[in-house]
């Protein structure tokens, strides 16, 4: 088939469009008739939306980002089991978070073949915010995932500024329009290559009053010129902790206004429940809590309460942001926990590792000091470290992670960092 706008081939496959008559996401008649399964394996983000707080550990609340655990690959595939023997037309297993699908690639690529060897039928989908996509597109298709979901907010990296607060992308952080123009760039770059090797393409789209609300239809058109098969225009839920927590609600009689305006040009979706990260179930009937107790937990999850429990140091001026050099901290925050579940347990001065010049080579004792508070610890935390200091954290089994963002996204980071270390180890 192909894009009568702009003659866009989009060679999607006979199974693929099958397949899509039973996804409860991309057709209006499947949504009360089949199920699906969301498997939590994707903790870390690399953006951060004005409109996100990806608070994990929160049972009662339903919108994207929210999970009551983190699952291991293994973990993942074991949960589907009990819940395809449990859940009737189960016919879909999606990776949603909390995080970013591709932003946590090795696990969302390990969980899919670890299903895939003991499930030839089921449907994968997956939900990103498109950042990766140039990267991943080739390797999800050669997975046999047929339908992704890309957020697209925007197409003006202007308007993006306003809705994204930074990006981080090939170990550089990048703020404003030109964060905001990265991401656009590389959404359509990889929608573009997916819609021409036959995945079908949902694309969710934030509605934000006084922001992007009036160029919702732009960006709308332009997903059909790519040949994305289904628009969903979502309310914003004001999530309390984020940029936009007092932000003005869209009323659905304005986001339905919206919504016909678009459907001229594309396919609307009036039936997105903005779904948990962990969701189990019809559409309109999350069962996620019924199998919160499905996992062995033998077989370790990333949280939970039999999971490993890291230590980590962390530098920061007042306990929100890792803002501080490593060489300049007078004091280490030590947090303990795992993904989505870190607390403060205690605070411990020491002297400052650097006097003056940049490594600090002639301070034996005042180094010797500083080990000795933080020797217990996993890992330390940091917007900054000198590579002599560094290295010597390292010979004493201390792994350093330079970062700059918040104290939680940090803690996530750094947890995703020692796995790949030990990976590399072992």
């Amino acid at each position: 088939m192909a894009c009568g706008a702009c003659g866009l081939k989009t060679e999607i496959s006979l199974g693929a469009l099958a397949e899509t008559k039973h996804h409860p996401c991309f057709s209006v008649g499947a949504h009360h008739t089949y199920a699906r399964i969301h498997l939590p394996v994707a903790p870390w983000c690399n953006i951060s939306c004005n409109y996100c707080n990806r608070k994990y550990d929160c049972v009662n609340e339903s919108r994207p980002g929210v999970t009551s655990e983190v699952l291991t690959p293994a973990a993942a595939q074991q949960k589907y089991e009990v819940v395809k023997s449990k859940v009737a037309n189960l016919s879909v297993v999606g990776i949603a978070g909390p995080g970013d699908a591709l932003a946590n690639w090795e696990q969302t690529e390990k969980t899919l073949k670890l299903i895939r060897q003991s499930d030839q039928k089921v449907t994968f989908c997956l939900s990103t915010n498109g950042l990766m996509l140039p990267e991943y597109a080739a390797k999800i298709v050669a997975l046999g995932v047929r339908h992704v979901t890309v957020t697209v907010n925007c197409l003006d990296p202007v308007i993006g500024a306003q809705i994204y607060k930074h990006v981080l992308y090939k170990g550089q952080k990048y703020v404003g329009s030109e964060a905001a123009g990265i991401l656009v760039e590389n959404q359509l770059s990889g929608i573009r290559y997916l819609v021409q090797h036959g995945v079908v393409v949902k694309v969710n789209t934030v509605m934000l009053k006084g922001i992007n609300d009036t160029h919702i239809p732009a960006v709308v058109k332009k997903m059909k010129e790519l040949g994305v098969f289904i628009s969903n225009i979502m309310p914003l839920i004001p999530a309390s902790g984020s940029v936009f927590e007092h932000h003005p609600q869209t009323g659905m009689k304005e986001l339905n206004a919206l919504r016909r305006v678009c459907q001229v040009d594309l396919q609307q979706m009036y039936h997105c429940q903005q779904c948990r990260a962990d969701a189990i179930g019809l559409l309109g009937e999350d069962r996620s809590a019924e199998f919160r107790t499905a996992v062995d937990r033998s077989v370790e999850p990333v949280t939970g309460g039999q999971a490993k429990q890291y230590r980590i140091a962390v530098t920061s001026k007042y306990g929100r942001l890792v803002d501080q050099h490593f060489g300049h901290a007078t004091e280490f925050s030590i947090y303990e926990g795992n993904h989505g579940a870190f607390k403060l347990v205690e605070k411990r001065r020491v002297d400052q590792y650097c006097a003056g010049n940049e490594e600090c080579d002639d301070e034996t004792a005042r180094r010797d000091q500083m080990l000795r508070a933080i020797q217990d610890c996993d890992a330390v935390l940091t917007m900054r470290i000198g590579y002599n200091a560094k290295e010597r954290l390292l010979k004493h089994n201390l792994l350093c992670v330079e970062f700059c963002d918040s104290v939680e996204n940090g803690l996530d980071y750094t947890v995703k960092v020692i796995c790949e270390h030990c990976q590399e180890i072992a």
